[in-house]
C-alpha cells in the first residue's frame, strides 16, 4: 500500500438505527494528524431483476434526503451481521413480491467513499418466480417493469440519478451483451 492513514482516536457522537457518526483523529503519510468525519453505515444490497417477459424490475419511491421521488433497483439496508445475499432476496421480495431462484453477485460499490464505509452489494436475480409483497410499515412504494432496452437507454442519459441503479442497470446490459456475443460465437 502506497498511500495510507493510520487511525489515532475515535470519538462516537452519534449511535443510530441505520448509521453512526464519529470523529477520527488520523495520522497522515507524512506524520502530521487531521480529522476525519465518518459515517459508519452497516451496508446495503440492491437488485437487478428481469422479470419472466424481459422487464427491469424497478420501485419509484419517495427519497427523503434527495427531496423527491426516485425510481431504483429494489434494495435496502443490511441488518447488523446480516449475510447480504440473503438480504438481497428478503428485499427482492418484500419490495418487488418476486423470489429469485438464484442470486449472483455482479459487484461491490462505495457509494460516498470520502465520508462514509457504506458498501453496496448488487446482484443479479434469475430465475424469478411471483411470490408476496411485504412492505416494511414506514415503506410506500410501487412497482415499475420496464423493457430494458429502454431503461439502459435512461440510464446512459443520466435518467436515474441514483448510482447503484446506474451500475446495476449497465453491468447488467454489459453481461447480457457479452452473453448474446457469446451465442453467436457458438454458431
Amino acid at each position: 500500500m502506497i498511500h495510507f492513514e493510520k487511525e489515532l482516536s475515535r470519538k462516537e457522537l452519534y449511535r443510530g438505527h441505520i448509521v453512526d457518526f464519529c470523529l477520527h483523529q488520523v495520522e497522515l503519510e507524512d506524520g502530521k494528524t487531521a480529522c476525519r468525519e465518518i459515517v459508519h453505515h452497516h451496508g446495503g444490497v440492491s437488485v437487478a431483476a428481469l422479470d419472466p417477459q424481459g422487464r427491469l424490475l424497478l420501485v419509484r419511491q419517495f427519497r427523503f434526503a434527495a427531496g423527491k421521488e426516485l425510481l431504483e433497483l429494489p434494495a435496502g439496508k443490511l441488518e447488523r451481521g446480516e449475510d447480504p445475499m440473503a438480504a438481497a432476496a428478503r428485499e427482492l421480495e418484500e419490495e418487488t413480491g418476486y423470489q429469485a431462484q438464484s442470486l449472483e453477485l455482479l459487484t461491490e460499490m462505495i457509494p460516498t467513499p470520502g465520508y462514509c464505509t457504506e458498501v453496496i452489494r448488487i446482484y443479479l436475480a434469475k430465475g424469478l418466480r411471483p411470490g408476496r409483497q411485504h412492505l416494511d410499515p414506514e415503506e410506500f412504494l410501487s412497482v415499475e417493469a420496464m423493457d430494458f432496452a429502454k431503461a439502459k437507454e435512461l440510464a446512459l442519459a443520466g435518467g436515474f440519478p441514483d448510482g447503484k441503479t446506474q451500475l446495476g442497470i449497465l453491468l447488467l446490459a454489459a453481461r447480457l451483451e457479452r452473453e448474446k456475443a457469446s451465442e453467436r460465437d457458438e454458431r
